[in-house]
């Protein structure tokens, strides 16, 4: 789960039946951009991406290279997963350098902070399963359609020879590329200094094989001193929006902020008592969070595949598997230096352009690494299985699923700050400076686009908070928190979500997100002015290899 996408209207028709069959791929020989797409080409500011090695042996800067190229052949994978056509012959039809370019970033021919509206012509609307899915299928068909796997998170829905549905393991049809990449990590494990990590890199090479990642995940949480991680693997659920059930290639290749680390590690034990003291009833807090989590800072240095397409993840919280969290916890990874970037290019402007200046001086890196840790510790509390014996509430909420559970965590890491400042855990900064921030964050984050979870969430919280008071709008157009109204919220809005997935309220969670999960005109006018002040909507990467000097 992670954080880790200009939102501009309603977000997706779930209820479209037959929503697949608008899928895409019909290529015009040079495909061109799209007038109304001029103006987005800009909306990323590059940013490189590196880090201090020089601590590092050189069989850990060998390594390095190894999960470097790993994740090269990740990212063709996502690119087959999103888009479907040859990605070589794609992008060598773009004339244009700069479009190509933007193209490379969307992996694909649709603007993923804008809708994920084609930029390009002669493209459709993105189908909203992307290659999960045959593009003529209908939900209507497969919720009627019983076949092995059905919902399951490593495999892709085809057509057999008769025309009916059926499941292929990613292991099966991506054979190759997948044996690859198992090679290479059991080549990188042979270099690896800490015998946990080479354990992992070896289990995490049989799991890619096999489809079966759990034990891989059990020793990825073991892990305590290795200065190198890497995340790999389909791991999110988010490409999927037409169900929420398969996931997606990505990859980061890591090293540990060890001064930070030791800054982050106390906050952890405190999970337990905060668990029982959610603004909920019992029955939906119930479960006891795994206590052997662990909270570290890390410098990125590669990104790839899913979490490399549009906007960039600064912070990881994993693994998603229910069952790990219970009896371990989750790992909590803050990219410390994708989002010290993202703060300075991005947060700051915002506040100068939207924050009334009397409060602008609360909007600080503290606490937007505080704010954005804080909502990933938070997807270790609440619920995780429904209380009326529907299953998980991943099942249960289907592709609302994502869109709840971030909007869980960034309500409840507000609670968790909160709870934490009045304990004397944390030391620094005041509220006001947490809340200030989390208003200037959503103004970020909102412009992530309406078909991700986390821009649903965005715009829940956002009309939520202007409903409740939480924050007022002047005559200028700036804005300003109030501590007292927007405490009462947070607790109101966590209630309410801890009861929608501990219900698996399906159709709870479309009603909520069908009402608040829109863009309304006070927050139009809003993303305008940021707009107009040509402030980046996201960053992207100058990564690999020759960047790192390796």
């Amino acid at each position: 789960m992670k954080l880790t996408k200009l939102a501009t209207g309603l977000l997706l028709a779930t209820s479209l039946l037959s929503a697949c069959s608008e899928n895409n791929n019909t290529q015009n020989p040079a495909p061109t951009l799209l007038v109304e797409a001029q103006s987005r080409l800009d909306i990323y500011k590059p940013v490189t991406l590196t880090a201090d090695l020089s601590h590092l042996s050189e069989n850990q800067k060998q390594m390095i290279v190894l999960l470097i190229e790993a994740s090269d052949i990740i990212d063709e994978l996502f690119w087959q997963q999103a888009f479907g056509e040859d990605k070589e012959t794609f992008l060598a039809s773009i004339e244009d350098e700069k479009v190509r370019e933007f193209a490379r970033i969307n992996y694909g021919p649709w603007d993923r902070l804008d809708g994920d509206k084609p930029f390009l012509s002669g493209y459709k609307a993105k189908s909203p399963g992307a290659e999960f899915y045959p593009s003529d299928m209908t939900k209507e068909e497969f919720e009627k359609a019983d076949f092995e796997d059905k919902k399951g998170l490593y495999s892709v829905v085809q057509r057999n020879s008769d025309g009916q549905l059926t499941s292929v393991a990613f292991s099966e049809l991506y054979s190759d590329r997948i044996n690859r990449i198992a090679a290479i990590l059991e080549k990188a494990s042979g270099l690896a200094d800490d015998k946990e990590f080479a354990n992992y890199l070896n289990l995490r090479a049989t799991a890619i094989r096999h489809d079966d990642f759990q034990a891989s995940d059990f020793a990825w949480m073991d892990m305590k001193n290795n200065p190198i991680d890497v995340v790999i693997g389909p791991i999110e659920n988010y490409e999927d929006q037409l169900y929420g059930y398969r996931t997606a290639f990505e990859s980061y290749v890591l090293i540990k902020d060890l001064a930070w680390s030791k800054k982050l590690a106390k906050y952890v034990e405190y999970l337990p008592e905060l668990q029982k003291g959610l603004p909920v009833k019992k029955a939906y807090k119930k479960e006891v969070p795994g206590s052997d989590a662990d909270l570290n800072a890390y410098d990125v240095i590669y990104y790839a595949g899913h979490s490399n397409a549009g906007s960039k993840t600064i912070a990881i919280n994993l693994p998603n598997d229910e069952t790990v969290q219970l009896k371990k916890g989750t790992r909590r990874l803050q990219l410390k230096n994708a989002m010290q970037a993202k703060f300075d290019t991005i947060m700051l402007p915002i506040a100068s352009t939207l924050i009334v200046p009397e409060q602008r001086e609360n909007v600080t890196f503290t606490a937007f690494f505080a704010n954005t840790m804080f909502h990933e510790v938070a997807h270790g509390l609440g619920i995780k299985n429904t209380i009326n014996n529907k299953g998980t509430v991943r099942e249960s909420l289907k592709e609302h699923a994502s869109a709840l559970e971030e909007g869980k965590a960034d309500i409840l890491g507000l609670y968790m700050i909160r709870q934490l400042l009045i304990k004397g855990a944390i030391e620094e900064g005041t509220l006001q400076d947490y809340y200030t921030t989390f208003l200037a964050g959503i103004f970020r984050s909102v412009r992530f686009g309406a078909t991700s979870a986390h821009g649903k969430a965005n715009m829940v919280r956002f009309n939520y908070f202007a409903e409740q008071g939480a924050f007022t709008r002047n005559a200028e157009g700036l804005y300003s928190v109030n501590i007292e109204k927007m405490t009462a919220a947070i607790d109101s809005l966590s209630e309410m979500i801890l009861i929608l997935q501990g219900n698996g309220d399906y159709e709870g969670v479309k009603k909520l997100v069908a009402e608040s999960g829109i863009i309304k005109a006070d927050l139009k006018e809003s993303l305008a002015r940021i707009e107009a002040a040509n402030i980046p909507v996201d960053i992207t990467f100058k990564q690999g290899k020759k960047v790192l000097g390796l």
